[in-house]
Formats: C-alpha cells, sequence, structure tokens
C-alpha cells in the first residue's frame, strides 16, 4: 500500500532531457562509446530535482538519470507565480542571476536554466547567465540559487520576530 501512493506521487513528475553528451574512452581494443545525459525532473509545484545518467544507450542513460533526479529533489519557494527574492547562483565558472518578476511576465530564461524554472513551476521569473554557458554549470548554479532562496516567516522564525516585525509594517 504504501510503495503504491509512493510511485503515484513519481508518476506526477515531468522530465526533460536538457543535455545529451557522446563520450568515448580509448582503450587497447578501440573506443568505448556512451552517452551522458542531463535530466531535470519536478511537479510544477515547487518540487524540482537534477539527475545525470551515463549508459551505453540513451533510454538507459536518461532513466538513471531520472532516477537520481528523483533522489535529489529540493523544494522551492514560491510566492504566487514567482520566486520570493533576487538571488544569485554560483556553481565553478556557473553563475545564474535569478530575479522575481510581476506576474504575466512569463519565463525569461535560456534553455537549462528555463527547463529548471519551468519544472519547478515558476511562471514569472528573468534570469541572465553571468559566467560559463556549459549546461551542466548553468544547472547547478541554478539549483543552488533556489536552494538558498528564504521567505519573510523562515526569516522571522530564525530571528524570533513575526513577520510583520521584519517587513517592517
Amino acid at each position: 500500500m504504501d510503495r503504491r501512493n509512493n510511485r503515484t506521487e513519481n508518476n506526477d513528475f515531468q522530465e526533460r532531457v536538457v543535455n545529451i553528451n557522446r563520450v568515448t574512452k580509448v582503450v587497447k581494443g578501440g573506443r568505448h562509446m556512451r552517452f551522458s545525459v542531463l535530466v531535470v525532473v519536478g511537479n510544477g509545484k515547487g518540487k524540482v530535482g537534477i539527475g545525470n545518467g551515463k549508459a551505453m544507450e540513451i533510454p538507459d542513460a536518461i532513466h538513471k538519470a531520472v532516477e537520481k533526479a528523483k533522489k535529489n529533489l529540493i523544494t522551492v519557494p514560491l510566492i504566487d507565480t514567482t520566486i520570493p527574492h533576487e538571488v544569485i547562483g554560483v556553481d565553478g565558472a556557473g553563475k545564474v542571476l535569478l530575479k522575481p518578476a510581476k506576474e504575466g511576465t512569463g519565463v525569461i530564461a535560456g534553455g537549462p536554466v528555463r527547463a529548471i524554472c519551468e519544472l519547478a513551476g515558476i511562471q514569472d521569473i528573468r534570469t541572465k547567465s553571468l559566467g560559463s554557458n556549459n549546461a551542466r554549470n548553468m544547472v547547478n548554479a541554478t539549483m543552488q540559487g533556489l536552494r538558498s532562496l528564504t521567505t519573510v516567516e523562515e526569516v522571522a522564525k530564525k530571528r524570533g520576530k513575526t513577520p510583520e516585525e521584519i517587513l517592517g509594517h
């Protein structure tokens, strides 16, 4: 019974392949070809994860990547259709600026960042890639930025105050 509920919970996740890379290993007998796949999964309600899979065939690599992505889910705090505040995510040489936007703006983002934002359920956001345009670095930087988002309630709880005191109302 418990497993069945878990399985239906995983079925509402959408997956999107961000990058497929052919990897070649040169050995004594010749070249070994494999495929490395970067996948983003999300439920459109604030949960999103990324995974990397490598296999001899693309479908196998995608399956591995999806399984890893489901294990690495994070919860993104959302305010209506956007994020609570501006943040810069950094991973390696990749830097991604994430800015909240008014309702109706849409997702203004490049390929890998767009996939994460859409699958996380963010409908209005402005982004800019400031560093490397490598898909893996951009995805990791975006995830790091989304992970570091906090809400007013969380900040108030940490400081032992009410949200109204923090906002100055």
